[in-house]
């Protein structure tokens, strides 16, 4: 059975070694990869998957930094904050494939990223030639295309943008009708819809 869970420094080594085999053709060396799993699980959200005591699969992800305010537009200073995140890693080992993994390592960083950080939107970015991947991502996880990024990876292939609102935003929107009823109704409710994301078996 595939276990999904949050990554410690003593996974890097497995990480990297995973790394390799999903991503034969990076252009990234050792140190500079070890560096970045290393500040990410120290400050990001990172869950692998685990079959047999082995990892066979990861997921990388990190909330956007907002805007400095001598940044932003005056005339936007009223429109409401939002939260973003970014999927920026996800592999699963060769022979694991078509087994789900992603599904479940996506949602479980999803579902971190809402209770965490009250993350209300998230982006990634797919080569346009995967069909696999898009397929996963639009019609199983429920991603929208953004819009495209010419030369965004190191081939030089293009990337499409992608898009998903989280459910903490979805819900705050329809609760706020409600909040006036039962004093409970908000917290019991949202507790409700994120158990439904529990179903996954997350260690």
């Amino acid at each position: 059975m595939v276990c999904i869970r949050k990554a410690t420094l003593a996974d890097i080594p497995e990480i990297e070694a995973c790394d390799l085999l999903c991503f034969p053709d990076s252009q990234i060396d050792q140190a500079t990869n070890l560096s970045f799993f290393n500040d990410s699980i120290l400050f990001d959200v990172v869950y692998v998957a685990e079959y047999d005591g082995r990892i066979v699969g990861y997921v990388i992800a990190y909330m956007i930094e907002e805007q400095p305010e001598e940044e932003k537009n005056d005339k936007v200073e009223d429109k409401e904050e939002c939260r973003e995140g970014y999927i920026s890693w996800l592999g699963v080992h060769p022979t694991h494939r078509k087994l789900g993994i992603a599904a479940k390592l996506m949602t479980a960083a999803e579902k971190a990223m809402v209770q965490e950080y009250g993350c209300e939107y998230v982006y990634l970015n797919v080569p346009v030639s995967n069909l696999a991947a898009v397929s996963l991502y639009t019609k199983i996880l429920g991603y929208r295309f953004h819009c495209t990024e010419a030369k965004f990876f190191e081939d030089g292939e293009d990337a499409y943008v992608m898009r998903k609102q989280l459910p903490g935003k979805q819900l705050d929107h329809f609760m706020l009708g409600f909040r006036h009823g039962s004093g409970c109704f908000w917290s019991e409710t949202k507790a409700e819809f994120l158990g439904l994301l529990d179903r996954l078996e997350i260690c």
